[in-house]
């Protein structure tokens, strides 16, 4: 790979929606106009070719649908992009909620005939946490839709977020002609996909201003009035784009278009290299690290094994928060105290990879290891800080672990405990009782664990209903902090578990349950997010 080694060429973002938005197409088609693939599947591909490069579990394959995020760094007009697709499905959102802090803008899509759905309202709250700045991609407009002044209505109400649209829809469905750029004053025509090749810009024409002859050439007449009007109303009701505005996540920019039709994507593409904020300083436990500092630092925000099963490889996704990283270095994880020589970093091209010979601040790394890297976990050029913000969240779903062979009982626990440090699902202990207790968000995560520890670890398992509806992580603090904590365990090991780092979780039987245990013990903090690295 061929990079700029200045992190203000960076341009790390991540793609949120709800599922069935089209992310994924966009997602493909970016890296087509990235040149990062050379051939974009459709819906009537077959094969391989019918699900998006970024999509490599069987179970996605086999579903249609993303369960974890990846990673794909493509070069454009000068820039190296580093793309994080994120699970859409919200059964995933953990996974999802960890990605969004090693990002610094995204990009939300939206079906235009469905507007603001429930998943785009969640990740789009995560955002917002962060001060993560969106632009965002009105999606399949080829088809029919909501009027577009309705869909910036809702946005600017359901998300308190300003809108400006950057181009405007001329039609919609079979009659979508293509979009105006209010920024450049030109149409950008819509053209037949099937008879333009695959790829290819759709055309554009020059104008000077909506009342321009040509316009009124290619249009309608009642098409053309409803642009001067509708660029009129724009222009009245919508704010001005501001940057500043934007990158404090206060404003969204909009762009049009049909991912699946190639429209509008080269417009994002530009919007992103031009607007989208390059690498921002990242918050520590003691300080705040700036992206030009000279020594390196960064964080794992993911681990995923058997990436590559023809080898059994454990990647740690490592953001680069600082300095420039050279391949051989030695870098100190501040979680275990052991110094790594980082020999083999790679980085993601869709399904490819390559070694990674240096890397700037922004750019994701993936790291071969063997369990010594989690998610959490800071690596630095000796430096010992603690990035914050990579939460682990209070489970929705648990169940207990039926294991088919009881001979295999310690194969499982090493299983489990790998598929935890990945963020597959949480692992809780009770203190009474032999038995394992998986926690996920969603039922769908379920199905992927027990994917994955038959086709990884060769374990048949079945999950069973619990007493339990969620878990809490518990803890004191002030000078009595042990023994206040001591007691509470001591009278309350029916209800207690501890997870993989033998933290201690108070395990629910019910709403009750847990408000009569806050109430009795109001010394001991009740947390539904745990930060990892600590």
């Amino acid at each position: 790979m061929t990079t700029t080694n200045t992190h203000k060429t960076r341009r790390t973002f991540a793609i949120i929606s709800h599922p069935d938005a089209g992310k994924t197409t966009l997602t493909e088609k970016l890296l087509l106009f990235g040149g990062a693939i050379h051939l974009a599947g459709d819906v009537k591909a077959k094969g391989d070719r019918r699900r998006a490069h970024s999509d490599w579990m069987k179970i996605e394959q086999a579903r249609g649908i993303s369960v974890t995020t990846s990673v794909m760094t493509f070069e454009y007009d000068g820039c190296t992009f580093n793309l994080l697709d994120t699970p859409g499905h919200e059964d995933f959102s953990d996974d999802t909620y960890r990605t969004l802090t090693a990002v610094d803008s995204a990009v939300m899509v939206i079906d235009a005939a469905k507007g603001i759905e429930a998943q785009t309202q969640k990740l789009f709250e995560v955002c917002r946490l962060r001060d993560v700045p969106i632009m965002t991609f009105v999606n399949k407009m080829d088809r029919e839709t909501r009027d577009p002044f309705e869909l910036m209505d809702e946005i600017t109400e359901k998300l308190a977020l300003d809108v400006t649209p950057m181009t405007w829809p001329v039609d919609q469905g079979k009659q979508f002609q293509g979009c105006y750029d209010l920024r450049k004053d030109q149409m950008i025509l819509f053209g037949d996909a099937k008879k333009e090749k695959k790829g290819s810009l759709p055309g554009i024409l020059p104008c000077q201003g909506t009342d321009d002859a040509k316009l009124k050439e290619i249009l309608s007449d009642d098409q053309h009035a409803k642009l001067v009007e509708d660029v009129e109303m724009v222009k009245g009701l919508c704010p001005e784009f501001d940057l500043e505005s934007y990158r404090e996540g206060h404003l969204s920019p909009v762009y049009f278009g049909s991912a699946l039709k190639d429209f509008g994507v080269q417009d994002l593409l530009d919007g992103i290299k031009e607007f989208a904020p390059s690498p921002r300083p990242q918050e520590t436990e003691s300080r705040e690290v700036n992206p030009d500092e000279p020594k390196v630092s960064g964080f794992v925000f993911k681990v995923q094994a058997n990436m590559d099963p023809n080898h059994r490889d454990r990647i740690a996704f490592m953001r680069i928060c600082s300095g420039t990283f050279k391949r051989g270095m030695k870098l100190l994880n501040t979680a275990s105290a052991k110094t790594l020589s980082i020999s083999n970093p790679i980085f993601f091209f869709s399904q490819g990879r390559e070694l990674a010979d240096d890397a700037v601040a922004g750019d994701i790394i993936g790291i071969p290891n063997h369990g010594t890297i989690r998610v959490g976990d800071t690596l630095s050029e000796g430096e010992k800080i603690m990035f914050t913000g990579i939460p682990d969240f209070a489970p929705e779903i648990l169940r207990r672990v039926r294991l088919g062979d009881p001979m295999k009982a310690k194969h499982l626990e090493r299983a489990l405990h790998s598929l935890a440090e990945e963020g597959v699902t949480q692992v809780f202990r009770p203190m009474l009782g032999s038995d394992w207790i998986v926690g996920v968000v969603g039922t769908l995560q379920l199905d992927v664990l027990k994917d994955r520890l038959d086709a990884e670890y060769n374990l048949e398992v079945d999950f069973e209903a619990t007493q339990y509806i969620t878990a809490r992580w518990v803890s004191a603090s002030g000078e009595k902090a042990n023994d206040n904590l001591k007691k509470f365990i001591d009278s309350n090991r029916a209800s207690l578990g501890e997870d993989r780092d033998k933290t201690p979780v108070y395990l629910a039987r019910n709403n009750w349950d847990l408000d009569r245990a806050q109430s009795d013990y109001k010394e001991i903090k009740f947390s539904e997010v745990r930060e990892r690295g600590r």
